[in-house]
């Protein structure tokens, strides 16, 4: 008996699914930060725009810089680029102002990491999203994916790479902190667990609710960040956009996985097309058997 094109499209559908992940019993769970997450905490309040952190994270990263030879703090980037894995940013709400630090928000649940397809962005030691070049195949696909614009591309470059801040990582593994952290001089920006960052922020707040807006960037917003804002102006009005409480890869994720690992999806359908034109060809010579008889 051949196969039915309804069960054709519901194997197909079926494994599609399976492939996926995506099943009518399962359900999509929310990542958690690790138990050793690590990150930072700004405070608007606190920043006076000296860059400091900037010229200091160009020198730990072997950065380059542009001119050469020029004091960097008054030739710092004003966004974020090859040779910038963190800036600082001067915005305006009437007649306030307030400087803000950007860099990678090593979210809970990364955009870029969903989107990247080999696995050369993930997280790895204390929640940090690092780069491993190696993986890369220049799609900068996470460039798109990040709602936040973070990662940049070495378009200069004879052999690209991503450039995005992994937290100093590589700092961390011999006991030191972010040379951003360890530089600034009005301590606007601190280094810690995010659970203890998290209860600072909160401490702040409480003790100074005329101070700021009554809200941390990055607890909740977009499935939560290891980077952690404080500010004394609302966020909207500082470049961050309102992502709400969901990860921004939820979709991407599911859809990513079911199309890369292992290629099945294809597979499978290759099955069924193969199954229907089997039973096409097998219909055909059953059709034409009558008519093939020999002449008297």
């Amino acid at each position: 008996m051949g196969i039915t094109r309804r069960a054709a499209i519901c194997g197909l559908l079926t494994a599609g699914a399976t492939a996926t992940g995506i099943t009518s019993t399962s359900a999509a769970v929310m990542p958690t930060p690790p138990a050793d997450a690590v990150g930072l905490l700004y405070d608007t309040t606190l920043c006076i725009g000296c860059k400091a952190c900037v010229v200091a994270c160009q020198d730990a990263n072997d950065l380059p810089r542009d001119p050469v030879g020029i004091d960097a703090r008054y030739d710092a980037p004003v966004d974020l680029n090859y040779r910038a894995k963190n800036v600082i940013k001067l915005y305006h709400d009437g007649d306030q102002r307030s400087f803000v630090k950007v860099q990678c928000m090593h979210c809970i649940d990364p955009a870029c990491v969903a989107a990247c397809m080999l696995g050369a962005l993930k997280k790895r030691e204390f929640g940090i999203v690092s780069y491993d070049v190696n993986y890369c195949v220049g799609c900068r696909y996470c460039e798109v994916a990040c709602p936040y614009g973070v990662p940049k591309f070495q378009w200069a470059a004879a052999t690209p790479r991503i450039v995005k801040c992994e937290l100093c990582n590589h700092r961390l593994a011999k006991g030191q902190e972010p040379a951003c952290t360890e530089v600034c001089p009005r301590h606007a920006v601190i280094f810690g667990k995010r659970a203890d960052l998290l209860k600072e922020a909160k401490r702040r707040l409480a003790e100074n609710p005329g101070r700021y807006v009554p809200k941390i960037f990055g607890e909740t917003d977009g499935g939560g960040t290891q980077v952690l804002y404080i500010s004394h102006l609302p966020f909207d009005k500082l470049g961050f956009p309102a992502l709400g409480d969901d990860p921004a890869p939820t979709l991407a994720r599911s859809v990513q996985q079911g199309v890369y690992k292992g290629f099945v999806a294809p597979l499978a359908l290759y099955g069924v097309l193969g199954m229907i034109a089997y039973r096409n060809r097998n219909k055909a010579e059953a059709e034409d058997a009558p008519h093939k008889g020999g002449t008297l």
